[in-house]
């Protein structure tokens, strides 16, 4: 994919992914802006079906919704009300941690730069870039498997990481398309745009990808 083209790609993508659903973080998003609920969000999103995070996030919201209420939680109660998340138990720990810090750190607020929030526990990159621009607003490019595989599979970047993708992206991807690279790379790549065998014969943005890696397609 050449440079002028992906003003067109995304474009196309924004029709196509209509017809899917929405990103559980999307729907967080939607339902709150707190940066609060979604930083838990994507805690407890990682290695996670959509699905089953949104339904862990609301039983969880509903018990408790800023850092004070929801650091008078046990570890306990947290676990219940997340499971069956992955990795429940640590990121029941990580959550009560997190909002020790806040309290202590931010006075119950979350912090709006993507290298404080690395300091929280189970804070890594998507995380973070996830809570600046959804949660604030503010320019920075979520980098998830499905943007640093897709990204590379059209031939926008050749990048090894995630964290390669992100800096590439930051280099090149036009800044008006920074906050929603990522809802629109996730369900086309949820439901398109495969890790095995793509749909490659259904993909309206066929003609501007180089399928690089791409051994077998439907």
């Amino acid at each position: 994919m050449r440079d002028s083209e992906i003003h067109a790609a995304l474009r196309i993508l924004g029709q196509e992914v209509r017809q899917w659903q929405e990103p559980v973080l999307g729907v967080v998003a939607r339902e709150s802006r707190d940066p609060f609920q979604i930083l838990i969000a994507c805690v407890l999103s990682l290695r996670t079906k959509d699905q089953t995070t949104t339904d862990a996030s609301r039983r969880l919201f509903a018990l408790a919704s800023t850092p004070s209420t929801m650091r008078r939680l046990s570890r306990r109660r947290i676990e219940a009300a997340i499971y069956p998340v992955g990795f429940y138990r640590t990121k029941a720990k990580h959550i009560r941690e997190i909002c020790r810090r806040l309290l202590e750190r931010y006075g119950g607020s979350v912090p709006d730069s993507i290298e404080e929030l690395l300091t929280l526990p189970g804070v890594g990159r998507k995380t973070a870039n996830l809570v600046v621009t959804v949660g604030y607003g503010k320019p920075g490019i979520c980098v998830d498997t499905h943007v640093h595989r897709i990204s590379n599979r059209w031939g926008y970047v050749k990048t090894k990481t995630p964290e390669e993708t992100e800096q590439a992206l930051r280099r090149k991807l036009p800044r008006r398309y920074w906050i929603t690279f990522n809802d629109l790379l996730v369900p086309f790549g949820q439901n398109l745009c495969q890790p095995v065998s793509p749909f490659c014969s259904r993909c309206q943005l066929a003609k501007y990808c180089d399928r690089a890696g791409v051994m077998k397609s439907r």
